[in-house]
């Protein structure tokens, strides 16, 4: 017998979908409930690898780290990662199968997806780049979970009444009718309008999907309850439906985001800590915002530091006061190093690393700092020479290396995982995980890396010491602590601020019954 589920849509992207997801998974398997989260179809820059190899959404990792399992290509069997606004590399059951553009992912006319690998046949996966194909897999992987675990929580995307793509959709209604799972649609209140989004997205879905609508979660409320109150209950009297409760704003939670970068580029990275440096002085780290920037909670592990000041930069004089420049990770190499030259960022790095000024190039950001980028394969731009800080020459080969590494680095173990088409072929310099190291420029393909709590404070050390600042690692910062406390904050607003019983009652036995249909429903 399949267990229970329950799926979680919102009513915009961002409204809290993720955590929320997270959240119920850390309530649930805090009471005994064996729960695994899912996902049908991501569209995400920030990725993690799996114990077998399989790449899926860095927000599915962290909801199974909530719910205390392993992470699986099961979690999220389809992974999009845009290239451009118009086509994205299609990851199948955590394997890249070829480049998409929307109209043809979408159902539209567009061309089926162009093989990356001969290893996988994309035309007959993607049956011509139809995405409605692909919801027997992504059933499939649902029912799988279901049959081994108690409960399995699944996590929409954008919105469920987005009408234009119903025909085709596989993560929102048309998997919950698909699997009859009730629905729960979660409203970020700090934006406003929530009550017409609630009220909007129910009456434009059919009547089929509406039947499983089974009521809503207001997320990021500031100030008394008691006033939000009324409000609720007009709702409820308007479509039916209840609210299943009523979260309040708390700073700190947007962790491992996947539509989008939730900072400002002059601003500090999300939230970050301001806890007081343990030395005299702070460190000051600088992320250069580069196009299709992928894996950007590599710096997270930084931000948690306590004197660490963590920003997104993309002007040239933002460098001039960094102790640390960090290149990130990219879906777009070739563009990124364009970009930077654009904009004197390349001039600046080049600087920098000839005054002996700490640069860290991580994925991408280390292939842009080699000397020489082959690449037949992501931008299809041929040969371009890099920024030449380092001695490496990088040549894209078609099939992606998915790995996790583990080793040691500046005395201390290490553990990260790769995601790269890259292969780096280094030619000098001191050896540096997988990368090299010139200087006070370094370089790796070791995403994840900097969670390492030794090797973090060691590369921290060697940074403050080349910049000529007293700055001095906690000597107990534990990253993983860290994002288990976050997890945990995630578990109590559900167990606190949610009508849990009744949660676990749609969980366990599906929609109510006889919910009203809201006309005007979804147009022919």
């Amino acid at each position: 017998m399949s267990g229970g589920g329950l799926l979680v849509a919102g009513t915009t992207s961002d409204a809290g979908k993720s955590v929320v997801t997270a959240g119920i998974c850390r309530w649930l398997v805090r009471q005994g409930v064996k729960v695994a989260p899912f996902k049908g179809q991501n569209m995400s820059l920030n990725s993690f690898v799996t114990r077998e190899g399989a790449e899926i959404g860095r927000a599915q990792a962290m909801q199974a780290q909530a719910a205390r399992v392993e992470p699986s290509a099961l979690m999220n069997p389809v992974l999009l990662k845009p290239g451009s606004d118009r086509s994205s590399q299609v990851v199948l059951m955590g394997k890249p199968v070829g480049e998409l553009s929307a109209r043809g992912f979408f159902g539209g006319s567009g061309p089926a997806a162009k093989p990356l690998s001969g290893a996988v046949s994309p035309g007959r996966a993607l049956h011509g780049g139809r995405q409605a194909a692909l919801l027997d897999t992504v059933v499939g992987c649902l029912e799988e979970l279901r049959g081994s675990y108690d409960a399995v929580i699944c996590e929409g995307a954008g919105s469920p009444a987005e009408i234009n793509l119903r025909r085709t959709d596989i993560v929102n209604m048309g998997i919950a009718r698909a699997a009859r799972l009730p629905v729960l649609v979660v409203g970020d209140i700090d934006r406003g309008g929530v009550f017409a989004s609630f009220f909007g997205t129910t009456a434009l879905l059919a009547p089929e999907d509406q039947e499983l609508l089974a009521g809503y979660l207001v997320n990021k409320f500031r100030g008394d309850v008691s006033l939000l109150e009324p409000g609720l209950d007009m709702l409820k009297d308007l479509t039916g439906r209840a609210t299943y409760g009523v979260l309040p704003f708390q700073h700190g939670l947007g962790i491992d985001e996947e539509d989008g970068l939730r900072v400002s580029l002059r601003g500090s990275v999300r939230e970050s800590r301001t806890t007081a440096p343990v030395g005299e002085d702070v460190l000051r780290v600088a992320v250069c915002a580069v196009p299709l920037m992928s894996n950007f909670t590599d710096v997270d592990a930084l931000a948690a530091e306590p004197g660490v000041v963590v920003r997104f930069v993309d002007r040239a004089e933002e460098l001039v006061d960094a102790d640390l420049v960090v290149v990130p990770g990219t879906r777009g190499t070739v563009k990124a190093l364009q970009w930077l030259r654009e904009r004197g960022l390349a001039d600046a790095l080049a600087r920098r690393a000839v005054e002996g000024r700490p640069v860290l190039g991580i994925c991408g950001g280390f292939q842009v700092l080699g000397e020489r980028i082959e690449d037949d394969v992501e931008s299809r731009a041929g040969a371009v020479d890099g920024l030449g800080l380092l001695p490496v020459r990088v040549r894209f080969e078609r099939d992606k290396t998915l790995a996790r590494p583990v080793g040691e680095a500046l005395g201390e173990h290490v553990e990260g995982y790769e995601i790269h088409h890259g292969v780096a072929e280094i030619t000098g310099g001191e050896a540096f995980l997988d990368g090299c190291r010139v200087g006070s420029v370094w370089g790796t393909h070791w995403h994840g890396s900097l969670e390492a709590d030794g090797f973090r404070r060691a590369f921290l050390r060697e940074v403050a010491a080349a910049a000529g600042r007293r700055f001095v690692p906690a000597p107990d910062t534990s990253f993983g602590a860290l994002r288990e406390e976050q997890l945990d904050r995630l578990g109590d607003l559900i167990e606190e601020h949610a009508d849990t019983d009744a949660l676990w009652r749609l969980i366990e036995s599906g929609a109510p019954s006889g919910l009203p249909f809201i006309p005007p429903g979804a147009p022919a």
